[in-house]
């Protein structure tokens, strides 16, 4: 029926002063999809990143077109 279909909102970030990031833990392969401040290097965690799908959603709630850097 689709009445209740969930809506894609897309949400902001400051691009001038942050850039999306993955953080990917050594120890277990964890991955975090966030934001990082270009100035102080502090990252803003966002969302848990399981599979591609997830990476998927992030870059979509987002607008994010290019490659995320990951930081280990």
């Amino acid at each position: 029926m689709g009445i209740f279909k969930k809506k894609t909102v897309t949400k902001i970030y400051d691009k001038e002063n942050k850039k999306p990031v993955i953080k990917a833990s050594i120890c277990n392969g964890e991955q975090v999809a966030g934001f990082k401040d270009i100035h102080t290097g502090k990252i803003e965690e966002v969302m848990l990143i399981r599979n591609q799908a997830d990476l998927d959603i992030f870059k979509r709630m987002y607008g994010i077109d290019e490659e995320i850097e990951k930081e280990y």
